[in-house]
């Protein structure tokens, strides 16, 4: 295969489960060695946890933003490892750019642990549990959704625009059952509240992106050795201070997974890589695209079929 038809992506939030990559840490000591970085720089002990622990607790966003992390980033030093190509570019979805970023060589690994565990308090903290709401609407253009957010009293807005006919929307609960209503009125197939604890990505979480924006002044950004395609407007960007900068709007801006395949596709990708546990964004990949080929990596069965097919 040729390096410029390869994409990696990592996922975000929802892909978690006890017990992920359990058999690929069997067959491969350096998973593990990978979440014994995470533990220590963060003082608890994330394998047991992602192991043994409660599905309630992976839940936690400050929980489940380093444990996604550490996941992507254990399933991209094994494919290093085991002789896999370079990608192309990179994209990750919400928390999954962050992942990106730490494969592409912008930021430490433990920095970033540390940083992504702050980012799940800081957006938990933005709006007060019970407060906050999202849903999936499916089956309706994201004009009609747009147009029945405006038209909702309060603040709900389209946050997540990851496939045709697939958005999620945001905001105060009263705003997003008020919307979820409407939709279904006017012919959504379905408008589902989701089992997630604050609005991502609405402006009710510039306040988090405040405190983001402090928390990187601290630590140090490289410029990307592989391009990554950012969630905000769908670009790869080479500065570190921009790409700060583009994290800290993340935040509060609505997430472009749709146009960041797009973009992907349009530079000459035919194959993306999902690193990381579940397969939630070669679904998507495969709606907004519907030429590509979609693989994962997860177990060992699946490192084995996607060294192959890319190796091949």
């Amino acid at each position: 295969m040729d390096k410029q038809s390869l994409a990696f992506v990592f996922p975000g939030q929802g892909s978690q489960k006890v017990g992920m990559l359990a058999d690929l840490a069997a067959a491969y000591p350096s998973v593990k060695h990978t979440f014994d970085e995470a533990s220590e720089a963060l003082s608890y002990d994330m394998w047991d946890l992602v192991q043994n622990g409660q599905q309630e607790q992976l839940n936690l966003t400050e929980t489940t933003q380093p444990v996604l992390l550490t996941a992507s980033v254990a399933v991209w030093r094994l494919w290093g490892e085991q002789g896999g190509m370079s990608p192309a570019v990179m994209a990750g979805h919400s928390l999954g750019e962050f992942s990106a970023l730490v494969c592409a060589g912008v930021i430490n690994f433990a920095d970033a642990v540390r940083l992504v565990r702050a980012r799940g308090q800081f957006m938990q903290t933005a709006v007060p549990v019970g407060e906050g709401a999202m849903a999936a609407v499916l089956g309706l253009s994201d004009s009609d959704i747009e147009r029945i957010c405006a038209e909702t009293s309060g603040v709900v807005e389209a946050v997540n625009y990851n496939s045709p006919g697939q958005v999620v929307i945001a905001g105060h609960v009263a705003a997003v059952e008020a919307a979820t209503a409407a939709l279904k009125e006017a012919g959504a197939k379905r408008a589902m509240l989701l089992p997630v604890s604050a609005p991502f990505h609405t402006s009710l979480m510039r306040p988090a992106g405040e405190k983001l924006e402090q928390a990187l002044e601290n630590i140090s950004f490289a410029a990307p050795q592989i391009p990554v395609v950012h969630n905000v407007h769908a670009q790869t960007e080479s500065d570190p201070a921009k790409i700060k900068q583009l994290l800290v709007e993340q935040i509060y801006s609505p997430v472009k997974w749709v146009s960041c395949v797009e973009a992907m596709t349009a530079s000459g990708v035919t194959t993306t890589v999902e690193s990381g546990p579940g397969k939630v964004l070669s679904g998507l990949n495969k709606r907004v695209q519907k030429s590509l080929t979609c693989l994962n990596i997860e177990c060992p069965a699946s490192l084995e079929t996607t060294l192959a097919a890319i190796n091949a």
